[in-house]
């Protein structure tokens, strides 16, 4: 679903991703969706500088880790991604999660990007607080698990990850 999403945006065959996924598990399934973005020019955005060998020769951009609990370091991040996205400019953003790929998706909505959110195969038990938040600025919301699908969304599309 997510090569068709990329496909259907329009008629341009190599498009500009800006990969987004906080460290340890968001990371790991972000870099399982990337044999659907060969052929695409893809940046990547992280919590972890030590992803940076893993993504080569892909551009890399680190941004500081934040939650909800510490308000500046989420201001700093936002403010990082508001750069790195005006530096990328990006036809689509795509993220697993979570604060990062929040802001990341807020803002590639803004700037006209299409928006794919893959909420974390950890949330068995329902959506992700970044996914419920991201909801309105997603064009395409998928979940794992297809008992957390809603018409409205998340969608299930089968295995994605």
């Amino acid at each position: 679903m997510v090569v068709k999403h990329l496909a259907d945006a329009d008629s341009i065959s190599q498009r500009r991703i800006l990969a987004v996924a906080s460290s340890g598990g968001h990371w790991v399934q972000l870099q399982r969706l990337r044999p659907a973005l060969n052929g695409h020019d893809i940046a990547f955005v992280t919590t972890n500088d030590g992803y940076r060998s893993e993504t080569l020769p892909q551009r890399f951009y680190a941004v500081n880790d934040a939650s909800r609990w510490n308000k500046l370091r989420l201001l700093q991040m936002a403010l990082r991604i508001i750069v790195i996205m005006l530096r990328e400019r990006p036809d689509v953003v795509i993220s697993t999660g979570a604060a990062c790929g929040y802001f990341s998706i807020r803002l590639g909505k803004l700037m006209g990007a299409r928006t794919i959110w893959i909420d974390s195969i950890a949330n068995i038990d329902g959506v992700s607080m970044s996914g419920q938040l991201v909801r309105p600025y997603a064009d395409l919301w998928l979940t794992q698990w297809p008992h957390l699908a809603q018409p409205d969304g998340p969608h299930y599309a089968g295995a994605v990850l």
